[in-house]
């Protein structure tokens, strides 16, 4: 018995990365907007809430960057955090036993987000090699 099954369309690429300057643009005009929406909503007071928020914006941009854009990502998430999140507005400080934890929170949001990205893309190219867009069986005869 001949059993038909479809081919794949073919060979496509991974999508590309976007340039690491415009997921930084995107960081930092994404963090500034965000932290003006926080503190004008919620107050200035409430850095985890920033942090928090900031972490889903890092990982978001994440999804759409090369890994060498994480540091810069976090970094500039970091400048609008400890900016304007933490009184008194406009001052940049160092407090290592919560800034460094900040920043190494910012930093893992979007290398998760990166890795996430990289896992889905490569099990979609993987899929559409497979006849059929299936993965194939190792127990089945041809």
């Amino acid at each position: 018995m001949i059993e038909w099954e479809p081919l794949g369309t073919g060979a496509q690429p991974v999508p590309q990365p976007v340039a690491t300057p415009l997921v930084w643009a995107g960081a930092g005009a994404g963090a500034l907007a965000l932290v003006a929406l926080l503190n004008t909503v919620v107050g200035p007071d409430r850095p985890q809430l920033a942090l928090t928020v900031l972490s889903v914006l890092a990982a978001l941009l994440g999804l759409c960057a090369r890994f060498t854009a994480a540091p810069g990502t976090a970094f500039l998430c970091w400048l609008f955090l400890n900016g304007f999140a933490v009184p008194p507005a406009g001052v940049l400080t160092w407090t290592g036993h919560r800034d460094a934890p900040w920043l190494a929170c910012l930093l893992t949001a979007t290398l998760i987000g990166t890795a996430l990205a990289r896992l889905v893309h490569a099990r979609a190219a993987y899929r559409r090699m497979a006849p059929g867009g299936a993965r194939p069986d190792p127990g089945r005869s041809p």
